[in-house]
């Protein structure tokens, strides 16, 4: 009975997240694998987006609040032409340009600054907030769109990094509460060509980034996989409660 709750490990591990995977699902293979007791994570990427996630291990779980509130960097793809109505590539196409041949890349670059700084983005329909307790996702899944008020979010860097007329691959430095699949789909509606979200990597959370992150098959494949993990005391200086650093026996 011991061995499957599992041991008592403390601290942080950087797991790039592989595509077709939820969230919860990599935390929990990272969690058999480490054979740790207690795990959570700051904060989902859909299945099909891949990087950063940041899973904790006993009482460093509780950076998860900071983690929330923290900025992120992605590099997002979006494909142009057509509209769906989740706002990417898992959703039903809506609007379609007839015979859409791509725009120039000069089209794309003079919307971009519109999209830096603070914005207002109306939260998705495909998403997990809530309306009378019931998350709007359900809703949009039963064909009932309902009115969302805007939300004020930040980009702090919008970057194209990539383009050859039908996609353009982005970095995206944002604060919390921004959907990329939102801003994927303005983008396209600021051009007149519609447009959505085809790949999401996520690079960077807050002071970690996906350079010092391990891939879930190579975590499986180690030896000794604990060794991989972020000791609180190596935490970014402030980043755990000053109520966690004692180690807490009731986890």
């Amino acid at each position: 009975m011991a061995s499957r709750r599992g041991q008592l490990l403390d601290g942080v591990l950087l797991l790039d997240k592989p595509e077709g995977l939820s969230s919860n699902h990599a935390l929990q293979r990272a969690k058999r694998t480490l054979d740790a007791r207690k795990a959570g994570h700051t904060g989902t990427l859909d299945p099909f987006a891949t990087g950063l996630l940041i899973c904790c291990f006993g009482r460093t779980t509780k950076i998860a609040g900071a983690m929330l509130d923290a900025d992120k960097v992605y590099e997002a793809t979006l494909a142009f032409g057509e509209e769906t109505d989740s706002g990417d590539l898992t959703g039903n196409v809506v609007t379609k340009v007839d015979g859409f041949q791509g725009i120039d890349r000069d089209a794309l670059e003079a919307v971009l600054p519109a999209f830096r700084g603070e914005i207002l983005q109306i939260p998705p329909m495909y998403s997990a907030l809530k309306r009378d307790g019931k998350p709007l996702y359900k809703y949009a899944r039963e064909g009932i769109e309902l009115e969302r008020e805007p939300r004020r979010v930040t980009i702090h860097d919008l970057q194209l990094m990539a383009f050859d007329g039908r996609q353009a691959r982005l970095s995206v430095h944002c604060s919390k509460g921004t959907y990329i699949r939102t801003l994927a789909q303005d983008i396209g509606r600021a051009i007149g060509c519609g447009a959505h979200l085809v790949a999401l990597r996520r690079t960077a959370v807050g002071p970690f980034s996906i350079d010092d992150a391990v891939a879930l098959d190579a975590l499986q494949s180690m030896s000794d996989p604990v060794s991989v993990l972020i000791a609180p005391d190596n935490l970014p200086a402030g980043l755990l409660p000053a109520g966690a650093q004692q180690k807490d026996e009731q986890l």
